[in-house]
């Protein structure tokens, strides 16, 4: 079920009396509000989820499961959902402890219907809130398929899908991609979603490692290999035995180390310097690159058969550029790190420099992109609009980040579409409605964003 765009909002009303169901019933249809009337707690559940879009009002004494019982069953199922309770006058201290196990309100019998009108929708207000707010800490943590990976647009959807598909499967994978477009972040997911989750993540940078240890650093060596080594030490593969292996600008490894890296992916099997024995190991290498390591390898700077045995499952991380319409949301999310971080104002950035921001082409991506971001909540950025006046990061709530964040956001999308209010319903997912209450909550104006 979900709530139309001229609809107060919806309520699932249940009383086993037809007299007060009807009333009921009529009153919150006539303020509105899309109404499902139950004679019973058990045919009310069927109506309930966690993406149920209102709130329950429920008498207290019904046979079978009274509306206590069906309150502690909604709330097993979503703790966020708003329960009224319709009590006799006698159960008022009953249901002032209901109110302290969880209770949203209670109507004491008789009451009038503006009343229960007033209440249902200062209910359904909250409960639209909880499931906004749910779907934009989604947006920002991108998922549980794919977490810190931000964005909607068709090629982050298809990453995130493909991470969830090869996640839990002992398949080495190949991520390439730009710089500083993510590629650990896309390995860290893919070890997070896997069943190796529990087991180390060890990473290693072959561009950041000399060569003279990157053998001893890699495979590890026995006591007495060479000249300083003191004492047995194990290597990076033994490790993350177990787990998952990410080895970062693979194309940087010495082509004499290539070769015993294929042996170990093929064999599992690892041999450290000065040692004549092989420990076995259970690991997934995630390989990442920014260069085609097909046209490296014709070119002899990349061994072919290492090539084709880590061409197996190839995950592509599109650049920034070829994303645009998500740097509002990536920007917003790093203002919410970066406020956070330094302990600053979390501000809101203008129409404008979000038009212009959108506009950059980023060759350095997410990277590039989240230093503009630090730089200006650090006020070292210069910004079209003076900063909003707001509480520190560190005295604000959850729900006082997400509100900054979602404000963004709309000014983003209107700014994106040139005022547009269709267009950014659009992008946004949320009824009419919704929309033009947050404009005025947030003091927002369409006309501001039209060129």
């Amino acid at each position: 079920m979900s709530i139309n765009e001229t609809s107060t909002g919806s309520v699932l009303f249940v009383d086993d009396e037809r007299a007060v169901r009807l009333a009921g019933q009529q009153a919150l249809e006539l303020a509105g509000f899309d109404v499902v009337a139950c004679d019973g707690a058990e045919r009310a559940l069927r109506h309930v989820g966690r993406d149920w879009p209102g709130c329950l009002v429920t008498d207290v004494r019904m046979p079978q499961m009274d509306g206590l019982a069906l309150m502690a069953r909604v709330r097993a199922i979503d703790p966020d959902l708003p329960v009224i309770l319709i009590t006799g006058h006698g159960d008022v201290p009953m249901a002032v402890q209901a109110m302290r196990d969880g209770a949203y309100d209670f109507l004491e019998k008789p009451f009038p219907s503006d009343r229960l009108t007033e209440v249902a929708r200062r209910a359904v207000e909250k409960r639209r809130l909880v499931l906004e707010n749910r779907r934009l800490r989604a947006a920002l943590s991108g998922g549980e398929a794919a977490p810190g990976i931000v964005g909607r647009t068709p090629g982050i959807e298809r990453l995130r899908a493909t991470i969830a598909s090869v996640a839990d499967t002992n398949a080495d994978v190949l991520v390439f991609g730009e710089t500083g477009t993510g590629k650990e972040m896309v390995a860290r997911a893919l070890h997070a979603a896997s069943a190796r989750r529990k087991h180390p993540f060890v990473a290693l940078n072959c561009g950041a490692m000399p060569e003279a240890i990157f053998e001893s650093e890699l495979f590890g060596h026995e006591a007495g290999a060479f000249t300083g080594a003191a004492k047995r030490r194990v290597g990076r593969i033994e490790h993350a035995s177990g787990g998952t292996l990410f080895l970062d600008e693979i194309e940087s490894m010495p082509l004499s180390l290539q070769v015993k890296l294929l042996r170990v992916i093929q064999e599992r099997m690892v041999e450290p310097l000065g040692s004549n024995e092989l420990i076995p190991v259970d690991l997934r290498v995630v390989a990442a690159t920014k260069v085609d390591l097909k046209q490296a390898a014709a070119a002899g700077k990349f061994r072919e058969d290492l090539y084709y045995r880590l061409n197996v499952v190839v995950v592509t991380i599109p650049p920034l550029r070829e994303r645009r319409d998500d740097v509002p949301l990536l920007f917003q999310h790093f203002i919410v790190q970066a406020a956070s971080r330094y302990n600053r104002d979390p501000r809101v950035p203008s129409p404008a420099q979000m038009q212009r921001l959108v506009g950059q082409d980023w060759p350095g991506n997410v990277r590039e992109l989240r230093n503009a971001a630090d730089r200006f909540v650090l006020g070292l950025e210069e910004a079209a609009a003076p900063p909003e006046t707001q509480k520190p990061s560190s005295a604000l709530s959850l729900a006082e980040q997400v509100d900054l964040f979602e404000k963004g956001l709309i000014q983003s999308e209107l700014a994106r579409h040139k005022g547009s209010v269709k267009a950014a319903i659009e992008a946004l997912n949320i009824p009419r409605k919704t929309f033009y209450d947050k404009l005025k909550r947030y003091g927002l104006s369409r006309e501001d964003f039209i060129d």
